[in-house]
């Protein structure tokens, strides 16, 4: 029976983890790279407050290295001092560059510690993710910094080349190397900005800067490896690394470097009115901090292999370029690939969130910084908290749920990509779950980490950079954009005429005053459905369409306009997929519990909502069947803002509506733009390989991820436990790509992934639910494993699915989220939208005007 338990947990923990790594929690000690150290009391420190190091020594860098970024903001002093002086008042030309200066630094290159994160991540993926070869150049990697745009999505910054050879001063890895003709990386001065002297930096191996050690890719930053003391640098073979799978295939593995993110990371992308002639070799006047990587492909990133024949890299690839799912590390048992924001006008985001952001907070997240707790009195920017309890915050998450103000949800991006990773890893199983999730407290973490401490300090100057940096990419200021652009002005009109009449009620941030009296006190909490009701209600009445009719023809309506209200927009209206509003890591007493408001906590369930089975009828048309939406936060989007949205396609919070264009170029860039919004506006254009009933009746096609290939769930010999090393033969036997291990399958061809990868293993609505489900869960997935054990060695993939067919029903039942079409809903202004006979669907004349007014945006 201790067999059964041993591979059944592997098998748990490997549908459960995005990644699926394949450990049972009890062997993940084994896996963490720095222990932790703590204080007197017990509690665990962060490495630089371990060493003594204060937020006062990691002080913000202040040169002005980006400066030909972001259109050169900070090249016309003057002007820059203008813009922050409504927010900052009497702030000098000279003041102004250097907190730019400092917020665009924070953004691009300060990784607050989170290398050791990543590098965690590296031995709890068993492999899948090893950002140092990600970063490499090595003539066995599919990938280097000559195709690196184009085969990654990951942006080369100026001024490195690609390495002829090994680095002899990087312990012989192939990392690109920094252009003679280019003056040293600032942020690598040891002097001004000295490394975290923890474990063996400072040793054996140099301390560094606390900024790490330029890559060659924007973003990403590398750090002397606290734990490669002089017994592992005496074991490292750099070739081995790369070539021979039994050495990296280890989990007593211990490499060089660690690797850094910055948010820039994520965020950083050609410059959609000037874009690089050459994506591969672009100048920084072709970067922006701000579009979002739209062109990320997360499958190669993370899953450095791409073996096709892995699950993992199968999964990864359900998030299409451009889109990430934020709960990857900290599990939410949901796949939820989503879009990485670009960030367009801060300042009309702000000033919407006067008007539709207030929220209450209680518990934890009163224990936020607030930018009054920074900017002067009278500066507008502290306005957005009311003591003791209020808070006027945009939500930039999909969800609604970063609730708290501007600066919590600046601090929780970096803690989600790391920051006090000491901390934040006991609240959960990284990546696979299957322990009891607890908030990360902000008070405690506050106290025991000089990176959280400093990382707060830094974040109202990158909230100037954002005012200052954040303007939108208008098409007319493209190379041959006005080409693009109607000149038949009745078009336009018309256009306008419709976008107020169907559009402007959730993606405008100028509406009739009128319309912030349905949403009293910001309307959230418990009654808020009633208040979104009468609010929508009263949308779609002449007095509202003759009011915003005004609005929108007024030559200033797109200038300051955020084009987004950020209201909560009930799924059930939005028809779209479930599974993004249905994240529970916001919700009361999970890990974000002091990033969401109390008021966030309290909103009430939409109700009952329509989902659709993932197998198809003979047909080809797929079942619905209904679920109960949770309260307390769930169920719920906040409109996209459409500030430049002819640069942004594909659509929907998952790119999943449109054709993705791989080229930066402006032609491209609309190429994708006319796909995808067409499919917006067309839906019976969408690509589909299934048939589903929308909730009017009508039949359109959808699209359901499914594996592309036969694939496996595989952990190799050297990251298994010693005890299941000695008794892997026994319970499954076989090698797999020349190397012993554990190997799980075959998936077939044509399962869709969200079947595996959405199992609930954190049921918490009372003790019985948990034992049943449990239960349940345990006999569906040990069976599967022991029907898929029997299948001869070359099973085919129909026999395969044989045996997945029975498991069907069981894990939609286990499912957290068991909505799996990825590319339906927002049918408003179409024949398919529920309300339809309200609202009938537009003309193609219409559609097509309409169109040509938001390539004007």
């Amino acid at each position: 029976m201790k067999l059964k338990k041993s591979a059944l947990a592997l098998m748990l923990s490997g549908v459960g983890f995005i990644g699926l790594t394949g450990y049972s929690g009890a062997s993940m000690a084994v896996l963490f790279t720095s222990k932790a150290c703590k204080n007197a009391a017990g509690e665990i420190l962060d490495e630089a407050m371990c060493v003594g190091r204060s937020a006062d020594s990691l002080k913000g860098a202040d040169e002005d290295y980006f400066k030909d970024m972001d259109y050169g903001i900070t090249k016309n002093p003057e002007e820059l001092a203008k813009t922050l002086a409504p927010f900052v008042p009497g702030i000098t030309p000279e003041e102004a560059v250097r907190r730019v200066a400092i917020g665009r630094n924070n953004w691009n290159v300060w990784t607050a510690g989170n290398d050791r994160l990543w590098d965690t991540m590296s031995y709890r993926s068993v492999g899948t993710l090893d950002f140092l070869k990600s970063l490499s150049n090595h003539p066995s990697l599919k990938f280097s910094r000559s195709n690196r745009w184009n085969y990654l999505g990951l942006v080369n910054e100026p001024c490195f080349e690609k390495p002829t050879g090994p680095r002899k001063d990087r312990y012989g890895l192939w990392l690109d190397v920094r252009s003679k003709d280019c003056a040293p990386d600032p942020f690598e001065n040891e002097t001004k900005y000295p490394g975290v002297k923890y474990g063996a930096r400072g040793k054996n191996i140099p301390a560094g800067s606390y900024y790490g050690y330029a890559t060659g890719i924007v973003g990403v930053r590398l750090f002397p490896n606290p734990d490669f003391d002089a017994e592992a640098e005496k074991k490292w073979d750099p070739e081995r690394y790369y070539t021979d799978p039994t050495y990296y295939n280890n989990k007593d593995l211990v490499r060089p470097y660690r690797v850094g993110m910055a948010c820039g990371f994520c965020h950083v992308g050609p410059n959609p009115t000037n874009p690089p002639a050459d994506p591969e070799n672009p100048k920084w006047e072709n970067l922006n901090s701000n579009p979002g990587a739209q062109y990320f492909w997360i499958n190669r990133i993370f899953s450095w292999e791409a073996d096709r024949s892995s699950f993992p890299y199968q999964l990864f690839t359900t998030s299409r370029p451009g889109a990430l799912d934020t709960s990857l590390i900290s599990s939410d048992y949901i796949n939820n690939p989503r879009t990485m924001n670009a960030v367009y006008n801060l300042v009309p985001r702000l000033l919407n969130a006067q008007k539709f952001g207030e929220e209450k907070l209680g518990g934890g997240s009163l224990n936020n910084k607030q930018l009054n707790d920074f900017v002067p009195a009278d500066s507008p920017l502290a306005g957005f908290y009311k003591a003791p309890d209020t808070v006027f915050t945009p939500r930039v998450l999909k969800d609604g749920a970063d609730s708290v103000g501007a600066l919590g949800a600046l601090n929780r991006v970096f803690i989600n990509i790391g920051l006090f990773s000491e901390e934040w890893l006991t609240h959960f199983n990284p990546l696979i779950g299957g322990k009891p999730i607890t908030p990360i407290p902000i008070k405690q973490s506050r106290k025991n980490s000089s990176y959280w401490q400093t990382n707060e300090a830094q974040t109202p100057d990158l909230a100037l950079f954002f005012i200052a940096g954040t303007r939108p990419d208008l098409l007319k200021n493209a190379p041959g954009g006005d080409k693009h652009l109607s000149t038949d002005a009745a078009v336009v009109t018309r256009g306008k005429e419709v976008f107020g009449e169907r559009c402007a009620r959730c993606h405008s941030s100028k509406l009739p005053e009128k319309a912030y009296s349905f949403f009293p006190n910001g309307g959230v909490g418990k009654n808020y459905l009633k208040y979104w009701d009468n609010y929508w209600k009263w949308t779609q009445t002449d007095e509202f369409k003759k009011a915003i009719d005004a609005i929108v023809k007024k030559d200033d309506f797109l200038q300051d306009n955020f084009l987004s209200t950020d209201l909560r927009v009930p799924v059930t209206l939005l028809e779209t997929n479930a599974c993004s509003p249905l994240a529970t890591n916001a919700i009361e007493g999970n890990i974000w519990n002091d990033f969401s408001s109390q008021s966030y906590k309290n909103l009430p369930s939409v109700g009952k909502y329509t989902v659709h089975y993932p197998v198809p009828d003979a047909k080809g048309v797929v079942p619905t069947r209904q679920i109960d939406m949770p309260g307390g936060g769930l169920g719920f989007t906040r409109p996209a803002s459409l500030v430049s949205v002819w640069s942004t396609a594909p659509f929907l919070l998952n790119n999943a509506v449109g054709e993705f264009n791989p080229s930066p170029a402006v032609e491209a860039r609309l190429q994708s733009f006319d796909s995808s919004i067409e499919q917006m506006l067309w839906p019976e254009k969408r690509k589909g390989n299934v048939q589903y009933q929308t909730a009017n009746g009508k039949m359109l096609p959808g699209w359901i991820d499914r594996t592309y290939d036969t694939s496996y769930l595989r952990v190799p010999s050297g990251y298994l436990p010693d005890l299941l090393n000695k008794l892997v033969g026994k319970i499954e036997g076989g090698k797999f790509a020349g190397q012993d291990g554990l190997e799980l399958g075959p998936i077939p061809k044509g399962t869709p992934v969200n079947l595996l990868t959405n199992i609930d293993l954190d049921q918490r609505t009372g003790l019985w639910n948990k034992l049943t489900h449990g239960a349940k869960l345990v006999d569906v997935l040990f069976t599967l494993k022991r029907d898929l054990k029997k299948l001869p060695k070359d099973a085919t993939d129909e026999q395969a699915a044989k045996v997945f067919a029975n498991a069907v029903e069981p894990l939609v039942n286990a499912s957290k989220c068991s909505d799996y079409i990825v590319n339906r809903g927002h049918y408003f202004g179409t024949d398919y939208f529920k309300e339809a006979n309200k609202e009938p669907g537009l003309s193609d004349a219409d559609k097509k005007a309409l169109i040509e007014f938001l390539k004007t945006f």
